[in-house]
């Protein structure tokens, strides 16, 4: 031992040595507490303008150029994918056209009803000399007029007719009926005129008052008590339960056939979209009338011979239902991340990149704008911006041609996002985080858009599809009844459907009440959306297309 002034100096420096072990040891866990604390503030702070945007922001996804500009100088793979283009000078191949103002493409197939204001004929006549005054031109100004609906009662008198009961005409009767004995008396017959079925038995419903109250429904999303106050308005005092009852009444006996016909037409595309939304219905067995039950969108895609929208309810998000519904389908189908989707037989996914480009998109605007342009997000925006950009480039091509330009062009593109994207280290719950996540987990299904030229970057398709859907949700607010949410999505298809045919909603749900009704099962393919027998007021008018220049043009 050694000691100094009566100490012992090897215990002093061992205790010494102890405490400053401690302190290294509480210093490194207050370090590690304050990392973890910056880690917080930075994910909450995240959140906080994340929330700021989705409240005060604008909803577009569209970043501001000024901000986005300086992305160039950092991306490498840019000048290899968009090398600079030789300046071309020639003259333009294209006689331009004098092109029609838009009001009068607007009212071009509106009927025109002339008012013409002229002086009177006593007025019309020179005071001086009584010669008629010259008329030295007009002048024409247009106004729009609406005609409120109006409803009406129709009266279905059905007259009755008794055969003649003359010697002659009961002698031709017993001949007619063959009888031997024309002394045998013969009771007179009735004949009755010909008048339509009633819709529904004992009711007032008509096509055109059911279709009417499907078409403000389904297609303006008005809640049935609006609907029944407006009929009110309108001097009909109708019950929103005797309403939807004629709307499920009309959707299970005469509409469901059309529906399932399209279901089946659907499942013989090659490939499809597919998405779903919640809803709520109060009174559904077995489950609190808080609970969420879900819609299904199953749709067509753009190379589909036939455009076609599906809506079907399931009281649950189940992988089941996806997997029943698709259970005769095979080829590709495009979806977001929902695993639900991912386990279907015969079914390839394909992942939709703009969900991708969503999550880097929120992360993008929470940061602050003077760290913006030099960020990981802002490049992967870049990447995914330069796909979809050679979509918009390839969106004319047929799709072998869009096959192989994707090859191409845009697959070296999304390979090289994924291998940046899997340098990037960031806590998983932050935004960034969730980005890189989603986008790592996501590559096997967003690669497989390489796989075919009819399939497309994103499902925005489908999504597009589901809108319509979710904005009457916001007006109706849920569904009372299981049956009222299946009549939903019967309605919901055919309105749709008949969109994406270019029909009138109103006017096609009309026509198909007036002849279902009396129509035999094999009749059904008749009166499909698409089907060219239609009649010609159920059709939109036809728009002409815009005109394309080309690019030697356009220079």
């Amino acid at each position: 031992m050694c000691y100094l002034n009566g100490m012992d100096v090897t215990t002093g420096n061992a205790e010494i040595e102890s405490e400053i072990e401690q302190l290294k040891l509480r210093v490194a866990e207050q370090a590690l507490t304050i990392a973890k604390q910056d880690e917080l503030i930075k994910y909450y702070l995240e959140q906080l303008r994340l929330a700021n945007r989705h409240r005060f922001g604008v909803r577009s996804e569209r970043i501001d150029s000024d901000e986005f500009h300086q992305l160039t100088l950092f991306n490498e793979i840019e000048a290899d994918i968009n090398p600079p283009k030789p300046n071309v000078v020639g003259t333009a191949t294209y006689k331009r056209k004098k092109r029609t103002g838009k009001r009068e493409e607007d009212l071009a197939d509106l009927p025109v009803v002339r008012i013409d204001h002229e002086l009177p004929p006593e007025e019309r006549v020179c005071q001086k000399c009584g010669k008629l005054l010259p008329e030295i031109g007009v002048t024409v100004r247009r106004e729009v007029r609406v005609i409120p609906a109006q409803v009406i009662v129709e009266e279905h008198v059905t007259h009755a007719y008794k055969t003649c009961d003359c010697e002659d005409c009961v002698l031709t009767v017993s001949e007619q009926l063959g009888e031997g004995n024309c002394e045998t008396p013969v009771k007179p017959a009735i004949i009755r005129a010909e008048a339509p079925a009633p819709l529904i038995s004992g009711s007032l419903a008509s096509p055109s008052a059911v279709a009417y109250i499907i078409d403000q429904k389904y297609g303006s999303g008005m809640p049935l008590y609006r609907i029944e106050r407006d009929l009110k308005y309108k001097g009909v005092n109708l019950s929103r339960q005797t309403i939807s009852n004629w709307v499920i009444y009309c959707a299970e006996n005469f509409l469901s056939g059309i529906y399932s016909l399209m279901i089946t037409y659907l499942l013989m595309e090659f490939v499809l979209h597919a998405d779903e939304t919640t809803l709520q219905v109060l009174h559904e067995k077995g489950k609190a009338a808080a609970s969420k039950s879900y819609e299904w969108v199953y749709r067509t895609s753009g190379f589909a011979s036939h455009r076609i929208v599906i809506y079907e309810y399931q009281p649950s998000r189940d992988a089941k239902y996806p997997k029943k519904f698709l259970k005769d389908f095979i080829g590709f189908l495009h979806t977001d991340g929902y695993q639900g989707y991912h386990d279907l037989p015969g079914v390839v996914v394909v992942g939709c990149w703009a969900h991708v480009r969503r999550y880097w998109e929120n992360l993008y605007n929470t940061l602050p704008k003077d760290t913006r342009a030099n960020s990981s997000a802002a490049r992967a925006l870049k990447y995914i911006g330069e796909l979809f950009d050679f979509e918009s480039a390839f969106s004319d091509l047929l799709p072998e041609e869009r096959y192989r330009r994707r090859l191409e062009k845009s697959k070296p593109v999304a390979e090289a996002f994924f291998s940046w994207a899997s340098t990037l280290y960031a806590l998983p719950e932050s935004l960034m985080g969730k980005a890189v996540t989603y986008s790592l987990s996501q590559r096997e299904y967003l690669m497989n858009v390489f796989l075919d030229g009819r399939l497309e970057l994103s499902n925005n398709r489908c999504e597009r599809s589901v809108k319509p859907f979710v904005m009457g949700r916001k007006a109706w607010l849920f569904s009372n009844t299981p049956n009222g949410a299946d009549a939903s999505s019967v309605m919901f298809s055919l309105m749709e459907t008949a969109r994406e045919n270019g029909l009138k909603p109103y006017e096609y749900i009309k026509y198909l009440l007036e002849k279902l009704p009396t129509a035999k099962t094999s009749e059904l393919e008749r009166f499909l959306p698409w089907n060219e027998s239609l009649p010609d007021y159920c059709r939109m008018p036809a728009k002409p297309a815009p005109e394309k220049r080309s690019e030697l043009g356009a220079a």
